[in-house]
């Protein structure tokens, strides 16, 4: 009888062979860089809004913060509730900082961008103070501005201030 040799069916792999524990990927990293046929084009990027102007942003903010004073106005002169002074100084001052920002945009330089916002919204909120004085003076009020205000609202009037021009110094960062 002949001796049987075996002869490998498929030829020997090219490269080097397998070292036990080294791992090998299944694919080459190059196919990951490749544009592949199933997926979405990215997206372009996003483009400023040509409109976008430091004074837009200011001039939005100015709007928002004068009707944030209606506001507490109303809150505090007609329903006399001295809680919502809180919120409505808060909203106000994240409605001042979201104007600003819609209307500036990346044209108002970082930095400054929170000051502005938070020295608007303070303005609002000392411009509702003064609007709850002159409502009160309309039925009858014969106290100043400050003797009023300290008198009716006390610790509230300070913590509105630097509720407002603290949340839209935050929220304008």
């Amino acid at each position: 009888m002949r001796p049987v040799t075996e002869t490998p069916s498929d030829p020997a792999p090219e490269g080097p062979t397998a070292v036990p524990g080294e791992r090998r990927l299944a694919r080459p990293p190059s196919e990951r860089y490749g544009a592949a046929p199933d997926r979405e084009a990215p997206a372009a990027p996003a483009v400023p809004d040509p409109a976008a102007a430091p004074a837009r942003g200011i001039a939005f903010a100015a709007v928002a913060a004068m009707l944030g004073a209606g506001v507490i106005v109303v809150l505090g002169g007609a329903f006399a509730v001295s809680a919502g002074l809180l919120v409505a100084a808060a909203v106000l001052g994240y409605a001042v900082a979201l104007a600003l920002l819609a209307g500036a945009g990346d044209a108002l330089a970082k930095p400054r961008r929170p000051w502005i916002a938070a020295g608007l919204a303070l303005f609002g909120a000392i411009l509702g103070q003064v609007g709850l004085w002159l409502y009160a003076r309309s039925e009858g009020g014969v106290l100043a501005p400050i003797d009023y205000l300290a008198e009716v609202f006390g610790a509230v009037v300070p913590l509105e201030l630097l509720l407002a021009a603290g949340v839209a110094w935050w929220r304008a960062r």
